[in-house]
């Protein structure tokens, strides 16, 4: 059986540069989800694939990377930081609350990326 190969492509890079664009504009205080970043950076499906993305990230992405949270609030990022106690301190030093331990407030601080469109001639500089 022929084994595949992970080769990347120029579309992968666009895909991480438009992740990483979405990322550095999260707001203090405010988080968004795997989800909403894939959906914005135009591929839907690839919630994963930017978690991916950002436990490899420059590390200007990485010192905000702590605003992104799972689909139900959860820091599942958290481990990134040595625990998850960490990742919830970066965010409440920011003023998120949390409804659980590890659960931020969804519905009083999710940030849109769709709602803040990106600007490709930033990207491009």
């Amino acid at each position: 059986m022929a084994r595949r190969h992970h080769r990347t492509t120029e579309r992968d890079s666009s895909f991480a540069e438009r992740v990483y664009a979405i990322v550095r504009r999260i707001p203090p205080g405010r988080v968004t989800t795997y989800g909403r970043i894939a959906r914005a950076a135009g591929t839907t499906r690839s919630a994963r694939m930017v978690g991916w993305l950002l436990h490899h990230a420059p590390p200007d992405v990485a010192a905000v990377a702590h605003r992104v949270v799972n689909r139900n609030g959860e820091l599942t990022g958290g481990w990134a930081w040595g625990h998850p106690a960490v990742m919830r301190a970066l965010l409440e030093e920011e003023g998120v609350t949390f409804i659980e331990e590890f659960r931020v407030d969804l519905e009083r601080h999710l940030w849109e990326p769709d709602d803040d469109p990106i600007d490709t001639e930033e990207m491009a500089s």
